[in-house]
């Protein structure tokens, strides 16, 4: 089992910026990609951004390219997704995830990820 804990959600105004983190715990060994998905009220999880757990790709939806950043600290089992000019429709809960497949294209569908956070809420005012 993998444990994934979410933190620094929050409230924020347009254009300004937020970091969160997720940290594993468990039976880490079995991680090979970390993600980030979200879901605003009313609408289907989606997939955000995600880095393999080793080498330098990351993936990222094309409504947050160029805004956020994904990162890792292997050695803290730890991810991160830094988040730039904010706008209001990023306001959701935003949850991490772990994938133990070995490689994939782009780590970009739910069902690919085995273990989740219970979420963090970000919340983007006008």
């Amino acid at each position: 089992q993998v444990q994934l804990v979410e933190s620094g959600g929050g409230l924020v105004r347009a254009g300004g910026s937020l970091r969160l983190s997720c940290a594993a715990s468990g039976r880490t060994f079995t991680i090979y990609a970390m993600g980030w998905f979200r879901q605003a009220p009313g609408k289907e999880r989606e997939f955000v951004a995600a880095v393999p757990w080793s080498g330098s790709t990351t993936y990222y939806a094309d409504s947050v390219k160029g805004r956020f950043t994904i990162s890792r600290d292997n050695a803290k089992n730890t991810v991160y997704l830094q988040m730039n000019s904010l706008k209001p429709e990023d306001t959701a809960v935003y949850y991490c995830a772990a994938s133990r497949l070995y490689s994939s294209y782009y780590y970009n569908t739910r069902n690919e990820y085995h273990s989740w956070g219970q979420g963090t809420q970000v919340t983007v005012s006008s």
